[in-house]
């Protein structure tokens, strides 16, 4: 009997896939939001020989960064853009209830299209996590450049980021493990003639269950002389790319600096910023 009211017992036992925030893991598996503000701040300064004060984060999501940017300075505001009203609500709840009352006050969420939002004018724009994907044709990737060149100052900088190598064109998938959990990178399907392909993310946890399909991606995979050459076309002046260096296991370390060529790896993940 004892042993019947253990089974039972633990098959009420609620699996972790059932409990687990998607954005939660979601943010610990892929973004590191203090490293790309620091690249940005970093950057800006380099360029332009002055502080960068106010960001506009396209396809925000959760507004993770536009949470971190505003943590830099009691001058420094951010512009948080997104289609999806779940994700904003989770990111209000979550993430810009978790700043103070000063910092609230200078972050601005807008459910919106990034192709037709108005703003005023910042000194960056940028759009991480390979979000801009979502257009497939020339003429919409052009447009949405434009819309963010539209969105900044005179001398404004548009950061993007953008993977590739050769695995990027296969279709595979990638787990790499995590503190209490697995994430799964599914390059689900790669047509070729098109460029489009359909990603999703998957999670595992040690029970066993899985959180399938967390998130799924609908993409064009540009490539970077593709995206340059848009970026120009939509009138930015200058498209350099930063490629980031190796330690000396040949590992990523983080530090990303200006290249004009790059190396045939296997997979990388760069920056480009634009400049107005």
């Amino acid at each position: 009997m004892a042993a019947r009211k253990e089974d039972l017992s633990r098959k009420r036992r609620p699996r972790m896939a059932d409990t687990a925030d998607k954005y939660e893991l979601y943010e610990q598996a892929v973004q590191d939001v203090e490293q790309e503000c620091e690249f940005i701040r970093d950057t800006f300064r380099e360029l332009r020989g002055r502080e960068a004060l106010s960001f506009r984060e396209d396809f925000c999501g959760t507004a993770s960064a536009a949470c971190e940017w505003v943590r830099h300075g009691p001058r420094h505001t951010a512009i948080g853009v997104d289609l999806d009203p779940e994700v904003l609500d989770w990111g209000r709840r979550h993430r810009v209830a978790r700043l103070d009352e000063e910092q609230r006050s200078r972050v601005k969420l807008i459910q919106g299209n990034v192709l037709d939002t108005p703003s005023i004018p910042v000194d960056v724009v940028g759009a991480f996590n390979f979000s801009y994907f979502v257009f497939k044709e020339r003429a919409q990737l052009r447009d949405y450049f434009r819309a963010a060149r539209d969105a900044l100052v005179a001398d404004g900088l548009f950061f993007l980021d953008a993977f590739g190598g050769y695995e990027a064109f296969e279709e595979m998938k990638e787990k790499t493990k995590h503190d209490g959990f697995t994430y799964i990178w599914d390059q689900a399907e790669y047509y070729p003639v098109t460029g489009e392909m359909v990603c999703h993310i998957h999670f595992k946890f040690p029970d066993g269950s899985k959180m399938k399909r967390a998130f799924s991606y609908d993409w064009r995979l540009w490539t970077l002389p593709e995206i340059r050459e848009v970026l120009v076309e939509a009138g930015f002046r200058k498209v350099t790319v930063y490629w980031e260096g190796t330690d000396e296991d040949g590992e990523g370390n983080g530090e990303f600096y200006p290249e004009e060529r790059g190396e045939a790896d296997a997979g990388w993940i760069v920056y480009i910023v634009a400049e107005k």
